[in-house]
């Protein structure tokens, strides 16, 4: 009996070690979505990584794109989830910004398009919209002001030309095109094909962007820690012997990862170009 509660005692001790010995990572994850909904695609992946590394993976969450950056450069964030304009915006005047993994696509991809989407009674007509009102995401969201302006540009319209406002979100972009309060919006299209059932119909998509990435803070990140991350999920086998533990795991990051790198990005830098991305939107 002392025996059996000296074995106990020691294990409680050795867990205890280990949990005071843990690194903290503080991650901020992209609001496409609601916060809810945010957490519980992420919440399996970072628990994962704690008991996988020794971690404690504390979540810093910002309603906006810019906010994280912020935080980011500030270094009160050591890992963030970005889309790719995000992440050149960010590597623009902070050099420390290193990208880890791009996330698969269902299909394999590790590249993702957006979506100019509509519904059947905006009747809205891509080649001469003109005045209409236009739903878009956050300045700082690739699927937004960037990618609408460029598809409207390529079929003979200007996003200048409409009303556009940003509402936030990717899925509050789709809800409000169809509730009737915009006739078009932008969005991810993998998002935009989850609305499919209630009338969202996708106009045109973008060339292939790179994928999501976690993107790691050199500034307050070890290269071993961040190779040791990149290592536990490059690992894993989604259609093998993972599939079970990736379950459970959000739509967009449980079909593998691979590594990434900053070149991935040369095709946004491009779509950008000397753009101008508006704050505000003009109504």
């Amino acid at each position: 009996m002392i025996k059996a509660f000296a074995i106990t005692v020691m294990a409680a001790w050795v867990a205890f070690g280990n949990a005071v010995h843990a690194e903290t990572i503080r991650f901020a994850p992209l609001p496409m979505e609601n916060r809810e909904t945010v957490v519980k695609q992420f919440r399996p992946m970072t628990t994962f990584l704690e008991q996988r590394l020794n971690l404690i993976i504390d979540y810093v969450y910002s309603d906006n794109y810019a906010d994280i950056l912020a935080k980011f450069r500030q270094s009160t964030v050591d890992v963030a989830y970005l889309g790719p304009l995000p992440y050149v915006e960010l590597r623009a005047s902070y050099a420390q910004a290193q990208p880890m993994v791009h996330f698969k696509e269902k299909s394999g991809n590790t590249t993702y398009t957006c979506a100019l989407i509509t519904v059947p009674d905006a009747d809205f007509h891509l080649q001469n919209a003109n005045q209409r009102k236009i739903a878009l995401t956050q300045p700082l969201s690739t699927c937004g002001y960037l990618s609408v302006s460029g598809l409207m540009r390529a079929h003979g319209s200007s996003l200048g030309n409409n009303y556009y406002r940003y509402v936030g979100k990717h899925d509050a972009v789709a809800l409000s095109v169809i509730r009737g309060e915009f006739d078009a919006g932008g969005v991810k299209t993998a998002i935009a094909r989850k609305y499919a059932h209630l009338g969202l119909q996708i106009l045109v998509e973008t060339p292939p962007l790179p994928s999501f990435a976690l993107v790691a803070n050199t500034r307050t990140l070890s290269p071993e820690l961040i190779s040791n991350i990149c290592q536990a999920l490059i690992a894993l086998v989604p259609d093998g012997k993972d599939s079970a533990l990736l379950a459970s795991w959000g739509d967009n990051i449980r079909f593998g990862a691979v590594m990434a790198s900053d070149d991935d990005y040369q095709v946004v830098r491009d779509l950008l170009a000397d753009a101008v991305i508006p704050n505000k939107g003009n109504f």
